[in-house]
């Protein structure tokens, strides 16, 4: 009997990203759409993203945890790796 390789064996899909990952942000890109779509402005939405993504990492990691976090996103901002699609 042959056996598949998906998201469902191996917790990946096809590009090697967790599978869960994958999802919820396929959700949350569909949200934005949404929001945008709604005539939100970018600012409001993005805040109202990085509130909810706070809040879920309050709930499930340390403050030390969370801090480590932003430390890590404010050291990408600086590095400019959020800027390179832009010129």
């Amino acid at each position: 009997m042959a056996h598949e390789d998906d998201a469902s064996d191996n917790g990946f899909d096809e590009t090697g990203t967790p599978a869960d990952l994958s999802h919820a942000g396929a959700v949350v890109d569909k949200a934005i759409e949404y929001m945008t779509g709604q005539n939100i402005g970018s600012l409001a939405i993005a805040s109202a993203l990085l509130g909810g993504a706070m809040g879920m990492l309050s709930r499930s990691l340390s403050d030390d945890a969370v801090i480590q976090v932003l430390h890590n996103a404010i050291a990408s901002v600086r590095a400019g790796e959020l800027r390179h699609g832009e010129h």
